[in-house]
């Protein structure tokens, strides 16, 4: 969402109906360094071959995209009936400056580290030194942002099954593969309701840690309100954690006006009508590379041009109501993304600021999704908070 939302006044141009994502040449390839270019003249003859390997190149970084999401579809669709070993995405069928306005966090708990600490991974998690059967819990859950899916997980699913950890990554309403209008979510309640519904279902006693990216900060926070027993731990990934009464609407409007990439990729739905609120904001897909991705690999942008979908408005405005006895007794960390184009560092040291979690994190050289970008510096922090005793 943060994705997405960082200025919510619906500009009144025309939505952009061609969502096809026509990939240009990575403005990151090699091809385009300034030493090629110097020598291009002795090698004319070589430039035609070099185009069309390119070409070639995004053609298939789009097609394997294409068929990681078929694969991944068809797994999910199929998951009740074919034994594997892989935890699964749930599927639910459809029935910068500093704004000191905000209020303070309304958590009642005591902090246990005054000051946020820097924290760079710099090695690979060995998996022999992880021990996993005396954690308070092994189970985390990955809630994914605005206009992302559980798709967008796999690499970290991956690493935390391979390191012993049980994962479920979850479709939230009208995300990746549930099938529900994104126009039709009305409420939070509604486009949350698959996360609700797992941890409704979770044994007497049984605990899990909750990662939310983007707007997932905020749907992490609305359970963190209803099912605190239920939760070991928060983590925050560059989302949006609100305190009491803010919406995400008020938070990201505070980058409103600084964020020209943002305002030029927005496209505003109106299913209801022009002359009614929006219902979903989709984004240009073609601008989302820099705005999103701009240090995530080619393949994973190729599979997010063919996966991503529109964001709800409703949810996006509605504000959290969260006490200190709920929320404020989950322990929460904070993961800051440095190269962020979409949710910048200040605004992410804002909230860092006015709703202090127990910890906070900071991952160099990750754009907006460390998840593509920084996978494995990302799942060495995840695992460190895991191992992060009880209190």
């Amino acid at each position: 969402m943060g994705n997405s939302l960082v200025c919510f006044s619906p500009s009144h141009k025309k939505p952009n109906n061609n969502n096809n994502f026509n990939r240009e040449p990575s403005k990151r390839s090699p091809y385009s360094s300034p030493f090629l270019s110097s020598i291009a003249s002795t090698r004319r003859s070589n430039g035609s071959s070099k185009k069309k390997e390119m070409l070639a190149d995004d053609l298939l970084l789009q097609q394997q995209a294409i068929e990681a999401v078929l694969l991944f579809q068809n797994h999910q669709k199929n998951a009740s009936s074919i034994p594997l070993n892989r935890s699964t995405s749930v599927v639910y069928p459809s029935p910068g400056q500093q704004n000191q306005s905000f209020t303070k966090s309304s958590s009642s708990r005591q902090r246990l580290r005054s000051d946020a600490v820097s924290f760079q991974p710099l090695e690979l998690v060995d998996k022999q030194d992880v021990k996993t059967d005396g954690l308070e819990t092994n189970h985390f859950i990955l809630v994914h942002g605005g206009g992302f899916g559980a798709w967008c997980w796999y690499k970290s699913m991956t690493l935390l099954e391979e390191t012993g950890f049980k994962v479920d990554a979850v479709d939230l309403t009208g995300s990746g593969v549930h099938s529900f209008d994104t126009n039709s979510i009305t409420s939070l309640a509604q486009y949350v309701k698959p996360l609700t519904d797992m941890l409704e279902k979770l044994g007497d006693g049984k605990k899990v840690i909750l990662v939310g990216h983007d707007f997932g900060g905020t749907c992490i926070s609305y359970v963190m309100e209803l099912f605190p027993s239920k939760i070991a731990k928060a983590i925050f990934i560059s989302a949006a954690m609100l305190a009491s009464g803010q919406s995400a609407l008020n938070l990201f409007a505070q980058q409103t006006g600084s964020n020209d990439l943002m305002r030029q990729a927005q496209i505003f739905l109106y299913a209801n009508g022009k002359d009614q609120p929006p219902t979903a904001i989709n984004l240009d897909k073609k601008l989302a590379e820099d705005l999103l991705f701009n240090q995530s690999p080619a393949k994973d942008v190729a599979l997010a041009s063919v996966s991503m979908r529109p964001i709800p408005f409703a949810p996006v405005t509605e504000k959290l109501s969260l006490s200190g006895t709920n929320y404020g007794s989950v322990r929460r960390f904070f993961i800051v993304t440095q190269e962020d184009h979409a949710i910048s560092v200040p605004l992410q040291e804002t909230m860092i600021e006015l709703n202090p979690p127990e910890q906070v994190f900071r991952l160099k050289g990750s754009d907006h999704a460390p998840f593509f970008s920084r996978p494995q510096a990302l799942h060495r922090i995840l695992v460190e908070i895991s191992q992060i005793p009880p209190i």
